[in-house]
Parts: C-alpha cells; structure tokens; sequence
C-alpha cells in the first residue's frame, strides 16, 4: 500500500507542479543527476523535486506558484527567516564596494571578534568557504599540532564530503574504516576509526588500543545527519576526559549547533569545551562560510604562522562576511532564543500529539530549534537505531505534508528546523496538516 501512496503522490506532483517537472527533467541533461546535492534529489521519498523560485520569512514558493512554511531552512542557516530585511541591506551596502579582493577586510575581523567573544574555547579563528573546507582543515590541523595520523568520528556524523571522513562503522567496536564512496582509496580511510555516537565504552576500547596514535575525535556534539540525536548525560564530558587522557584534541563539529541552539552553541550548553571548533551554516547568514578556531597554541600551528597550509581566495569575502555580522548582530538581540524556544517547542508537541491522534508510534527527539521525528518507537541514540525507522511511512509523510503545503527535508534521516520567522500561526497550521498527514500513513497501511 505504501508503494501505492507514492504513485498517487508522484501523480499529484506531476498534475500539481508541471513546471517544476518540467524543470527537473531539463537539469537532468546538464547536471549530474539533475542536482548540486544529493537530497536535493528527493531520491529518499520518491518524486519530483520542488524547484523553488523565491523564499521570503518562512515561506517558500516554487516555479509553480505553490507556497510552502519551509521546515528545512537551507539545511539550518535560516535562523532568521529567508531574506531578512537586515541581512539583505547588508549584503546589498557590501555588493555596492566589490565582492571579492583576495586581501584582507575589517568585515573579516568583525565577524572573528563576535565569534570569539561567543565561544569561550576559540581564542584565534580562520574564515573559510564552508562546513566542508572547515572539518578538512580542522583534522590536518590537529595532526600537524599532535604529531599523529589517525583520528577518531562517530558512525552517522557527516563531517563534509571530505575523502579522510567519508567512511562508516564495520562490525566491530574498533573499525578501520571502509570507504562509503566510489573514488575514495581506503588508504585515504585507513587512519580513520569509527565508533558509535554516545557509546562511551566503545569509545574507551577504541582508545585503550590506540590512544598514543590519535591526533583527534571529531564529533557533533547534537547530531544533526541522522535525524537529530542529542547526546545523552555524560557522553562529551566522557570524550573530553578521554582526549586529555591520551593527548588527543577534540574536535566539536558545530556546523549546525553553532548559534542554532544558542549563543556559544553546544558546547555552551552541555559545559564542555573542545580544542577545535567547526563553525558555518549560521555564521554567514546562510551564504558560502565555514570557521574552524581554537586554542592560541594551536591556532598558531597554521600558516602564515606555522609549518601547517592552509589558503582560500574567496574565504572571508565580504557579501558572506556583511552577512553574517548582520546575522548574528541579529541573534543578539533580547528574547530571541527564548522566542525560537517557545515556537520550537509548539512544533515539537503539536505533531506529538497528531501522532498519537492517529495512533502512529513516532520518537522525538529535540535540541532547542533542532526536531527529529523518527518513524519507530525509539529511543534513537545513534546511527544504528536511527536506521529503525520505517522510511516509506515517512515518504508517505512527507509527500501528504507537502501536498498540504509544508516542506519538510526529503529524508528521514535530516533535521527539522525552526526559525523565528515563523509564526504561531503557522505552527498552528502545520500542525493540523500533520494530523491529515497521519491519518493518511494509517489508511495507506491498512
């Protein structure tokens, strides 16, 4: 029945959205696969996917006309809503001057002050062009500042399409990793350990074994790329405990948390402070930006100051820079974590209770902003019992939320988020598409 659903689905998409087929079917002849990400794809649910024309609050609208409360937020950097009148005055002043020198600007040193007075554990930053560039250079930096090769991720943590990182768990606890891409040569793997994510025990095996040979464990401290799973009590205090023990840096990975959940991030939140930090999304008001900062000692390992490389002609460019000084300035003000908590926390409990309306097992899960609804009756804790879920009930989800107008992210395995664009009301609406939404996994199921 399930496969039923989704030809209906697919059907409405195409009588629905003829322009966005039409559009779909045309990129398909230029670009690998039609798309410049995968997701984008909506391989994980079936269909076509929307292809948006605008965005503007927490509204989407596609080159059909049709109107979404958009749930995804450019994959999180939307805190404030699409094309915030106060980032695009900023952008606009900074396009006025030029957008890209290749020489320093003040626009870089504003950005760096704000992020190093937030985050307590950065003392020096470097800018960069995304999550990606920031995780690569973070790992070479901490092997260059320890001396050693090997280093540490959890299985189900996406660290960026780096070819070091791009591995998964095998079947042991300590596992080399194998590579989860073609074109990635395992001896690029063969430094990388996996362990599952809030597995202390694991973990400790993983070190016991080769602790002397670990420059780093990079983790995101809230998983956000398998559906969101926070970390339990005492899992990254333990991993910081164990890092010091052997001498090893710990990489906090807070591409999404960073300003998501708050003002200094996760590690704010949770009290503990890693070596290196990972920054993007949010920091550039959602256009091309990553950081990675950390302590002065090590921070000054990279070049021009030490023997560690590491350049970019666009990093720090000042459209990305306006805008995120612009964004965070933003997120400073009075009551807007308390606002995007409270709105947040309407979400979470409105579909909640829609799910159990019709009678459908969900686990939830929440960070502040940050919503995971997996299909199953959890709990999830990591990769393995996030890969439980039952992800043809969600396709079917997704397709009946967005025939009502609600974009959710095309995958099971990504993270709702909220921005403080959206309005109760809006909430509100949701919500009572989602109650249609389940009762339609429930018919289709019988």
């Amino acid at each position: 029945m399930i496969g039923k659903i989704m030809d209906i689905a697919r059907s409405q998409f195409r009588a629905n959205a003829a322009l966005s087929a039409a559009a779909a079917e045309k990129a398909q002849q230029v670009l690998a696969g039609g798309v410049n990400s995968p997701v984008r794809a909506f391989a994980a649910v079936g269909g076509v996917p929307r292809f948006i024309e605008r965005a503007q609050g927490s509204l989407l609208t596609d080159v059909d006309g049709n109107e979404y409360i958009d749930y995804v937020s450019s994959w999180g950097p939307m805190i404030l809503g699409h094309a915030d009148e106060r980032v695009v005055g900023a952008i606009s002043k900074a396009l006025r001057n030029g957008w890209s020198y290749g020489a320093p600007t003040e626009l870089e040193t504003r950005l760096a002050e704000q992020i190093v007075t937030d985050f307590p554990s950065i003392e020096l930053v470097r800018l960069v062009n995304s999550g990606t560039e920031a995780a690569m250079s973070a790992i070479r930096l901490a092997r260059g500042f320890t001396g050693r090769d090997m280093v540490v991720k959890c299985a189900g943590c996406y660290h960026g399409h780096v070819d070091a990182l791009l591995v998964s768990a095998g079947s042991g606890l300590t596992t080399f990793g194998k590579p989860s891409s073609a074109g990635v040569p395992e001896a690029m793997t063969s430094m990388t350990l996996v362990a599952p994510f809030n597995d202390l025990s694991a973990t400790k095996e993983i070190f016991t074994e080769h602790g002397e040979q670990i420059a780093a464990f990079i983790v995101e401290p809230v998983a956000g790329n398998m559906g969101c799973v926070p970390p339990q009590d005492g899992y990254l205090a333990g991993l910081r405990e164990l890092c010091d023990r052997y001498g090893a840096l710990l990489i906090f990975d807070e591409v999404i948390t960073g300003y998501r959940i708050g003002i200094g991030g996760a590690q704010q939140l949770y009290n503990v402070e890693p070596d290196l930090t990972c920054l993007g999304k949010i920091i550039g008001g959602g256009m091309p930006v990553g950081a990675y900062g950390g302590r002065g000692l090590i921070m000054e390992q990279l070049s021009p100051l030490g023997p560690v490389y590491q350049a970019g002609t666009l990093s720090g460019n000042p459209l990305a820079m306006a805008a995120g000084v612009a964004t965070l300035g933003a997120l400073h003000e009075p009551g807007v974590y308390a606002r995007l908590e409270r709105v947040s926390s309407h979400f979470a409990d409105g579909i909640a209770s829609a799910a159990r309306t019709a009678n459908i097992e969900i686990c939830q899960t929440r960070t502040g902003s940050m919503i995971g609804t997996f299909f199953q009756a959890g709990p999830v804790v990591d990769y393995a019992s996030a890969m439980n879920s039952d992800t043809r009930a969600y396709a079917c989800f997704f397709h009946a939320m967005l025939e009502r107008g609600v974009y959710l992210a095309p995958s099971q395995f990504e993270t709702t988020f909220i921005s403080l664009a959206h309005t109760e009301k809006q909430i509100d609406k949701t919500i009572a598409a989602a109650e249609e939404a389940f009762a339609e996994v429930v018919a289709e199921n019988k």
